[in-house]
């Protein structure tokens, strides 16, 4: 599976953002979701994912309650909607998917990713 991230951009503190994470081929539904950040200087971590039943879905403590997971398996597309975005949110965000029940919010669960795409968010 190919996967497209858009929806990046540059917002002030406070403000929305929603990505968007486009896959080819007609497997979608089979894969489990997540989306990962890479800051300047550090290492890529966990934002949002689904578990591998596509039932229940998880955040990192950082962002829980500001940022939400969905997917649309008609339009082979999965979003995170950012809300209440703060300076150090500021990354660079990558989608990702899984085709095995591994475990949500390593890295090395993962066997597919986009490209990323950046999210700036001024003070």
């Amino acid at each position: 599976v190919q996967l497209q991230a858009s929806g990046g951009g540059l917002v002030q503190a406070g403000g929305s953002l929603r990505l968007s994470c486009a896959a080819s081929g007609r497997t979608f539904s089979s894969y489990a979701m997540g989306w990962f950040r890479q800051a300047p200087g550090k290492e890529r971590e966990f934002v949002a994912g689904f578990s591998w039943s596509g039932a229940s879905t998880y955040y990192a403590n950082s962002v829980k309650g500001r940022f939400t997971i969905s997917r649309d398996n008609a339009k082979n597309t999965v979003y995170l909607q950012m809300n209440s975005l703060k300076p150090e949110d500021t990354a660079v965000y990558y989608c990702a998917a899984r085709s095995r029940d591994l475990n949500y919010y390593s890295r090395s669960s993962y066997d597919y990713w986009g490209q990323g795409t950046l999210v700036t968010v001024s003070s």
